[in-house]
């Protein structure tokens, strides 16, 4: 110490332990609310999966076919579409909070309307009001996603964007293992009665309610309101403006045969003929296995090779090997061993399941990839708007598919044919989804599969070294 004043090291060392001492603090700050947002958001998402088998799979109980089935989701999907954009911007003005305590709360609305489905109703008369329940279920179901999806950036510095892709496929693979779950309990409580069923999924969002209310501050997500209009919700980057787009025609490219199609062809005679407790076991069991291998994409798939945080180039590599899948179903199921009814039951049963299962690998990874980089892309301080426009187009994509997979089903042919169909035109939705890709502007770090640089001519010490950084 000189003339009564600290070193220079001795002030350096002080400074140090202020910043850790504000880092630790900052990650307290955000650490309690991203746990209280994902614990409701995943009860949340079990009703979610829940209610949505229970509706499928009450409808073809009582004769309802597959277009009429779709005509119920549409609402759904138009709504949710909406309520991303609403959301974005009622989540930047009013914060995360109020977004999730007004989602829990329609779901409630939306389950207790389902109490009132009566049998003795008409066809059109039971379509328009389930309809308007799965309308509610569908403005509840993206207030409450905009939570878990703004969070992960709200808790992430801008220079880890190593531990962002960690956080976000997490997140998002949890929420999607659960909703999985939820798809067998909707089928399985249906074999008790329908009623009870509704009141498992009512339990589920009540116990998800007082985390929201008490467990979050009112300022969470919350911007200057200056900053905040409408029209600011549709002043999005370039990149973002691409990367939705193809999330339209990925998300769409699933629903094409996933959400009715699927269901319905395992269970009618003329398809495979299986039990409802068989179909919401191959239902969850897709679900569930798509949400554990996007959790772990990261660590089991990119990292391995090189492409771990992901860029377009990734996207695009697994774009185009996802649409191998639907290329195969599609001809499979057209060939002459499942136009005879009577024949190769196991082989149509193998196809069916392996196809399912390979179609959730590569779906997870790129809906992982795609989530990511949503995150990625955003504007720090308008988070909120930004994965609300974007899970707009995604939710666009999941209505248009449903809508055509409905058609598609119940008009092309046979359901033989019908089903195929859904299959070529997800292949369809796959290939526009990985081309529009390749316009977006993210080339850093180019392409690798391994130690090869399959794109790009960067140093690969470059590639080393940034892959050693936390």
């Amino acid at each position: 110490m000189a003339d009564g004043r600290p070193d220079a090291a001795s002030a350096t060392r002080a400074r140090a332990m202020d910043d850790g001492r504000a880092a630790r603090e900052a990650k307290k700050t955000f650490l309690g609310p991203f746990a209280v947002i994902s614990i409701s958001y995943v009860l949340f998402t079990m009703t979610d999966g829940a209610v949505r088998m229970l509706v499928l799979m009450h409808a073809y109980a009582r004769g309802f076919e597959a277009m009429e089935v779709a005509t119920m989701f549409t609402l759904y999907e138009l709504c949710g579409a909406a309520t991303n954009l609403c959301a974005g911007v009622a989540g930047a003005r009013f914060g995360v909070r109020q977004t999730l305590c007004a989602g829990l709360g329609l779901q409630v609305v939306g389950l207790g309307m389902l109490f009132a489905w009566d049998d003795g109703w008409s066809k059109r008369e039971a379509i328009a009001f389930v309809t308007v329940a799965q309308a509610i279920c569908g403005v509840a179901k993206d207030l409450t996603k905009l939570g878990g999806k703004t969070v992960t950036k709200l808790v992430t510095p801008e220079d880890k964007q190593k531990s962002l892709f960690k956080l976000v496929s997490a997140i998002t693979g949890l929420k999607n293992s659960f909703k999985g779950v939820g798809y067998f309990i909707g089928a399985a409580m249906l074999g008790v009665s329908y009623e009870a069923a509704l009141w498992m999924q009512i339990a589920l969002v009540a116990a998800a309610l007082p985390f929201a209310v008490f467990g979050l501050d009112n300022s969470l997500g919350r911007v200057a309101k200056k900053n905040i209009t409408m029209s600011t919700v549709f002043k999005q980057s370039y990149n973002m403006n691409i990367l939705s787009l193809s999330r339209m025609f990925l998300f769409g490219s699933r629903d094409l045969w996933f959400e009715v199609p699927l269901p319905f062809f395992l269970r009618s005679a003329e398809g495979m003929g299986w039990p409802r407790s068989a179909v919401g076991a191959l239902l969850a069991g897709y679900i569930i296995v798509y949400g554990q291998l996007q959790a772990w994409t990261p660590q089991l798939f990119l990292k391995p090779l090189n492409q771990n945080p992901p860029n377009k180039h990734v996207a695009v590599i697994w774009n185009v090997a996802l649409v191998s899948v639907p290329l195969f179903l599609g001809g499979f199921i057209q060939s002459s061993a499942f136009q005879n009814h009577s024949g190769a039951t196991t082989t149509k049963t193998v196809v069916i399941f392996v196809g399912v299962f390979v179609f959730a690998y590569l779906f997870a990874v790129n809906s992982a990839i795609h989530s990511y980089l949503v995150v990625k892309y955003a504007d720090g301080n308008k988070v909120a708007i930004n994965v609300g426009f974007y899970y707009m187009a995604n939710a666009f994509g999941r209505l248009i598919g449903t809508i055509i997979s409905g058609a598609l089903y119940s008009y092309v042919g046979s359901t033989v044919e019908g089903f195929a169909a859904c299959f070529w035109a997800s292949s369809a939705f796959v290939l526009i989804s990985a081309a529009l890709e390749l316009y977006i502007d993210d080339d850093a770090g180019g392409l690798w599969c391994g130690s090869i640089k399959c794109i790009g001519d960067d140093d690969l010490a470059e590639k080393d070294v940034e892959s050693t950084q936390p």
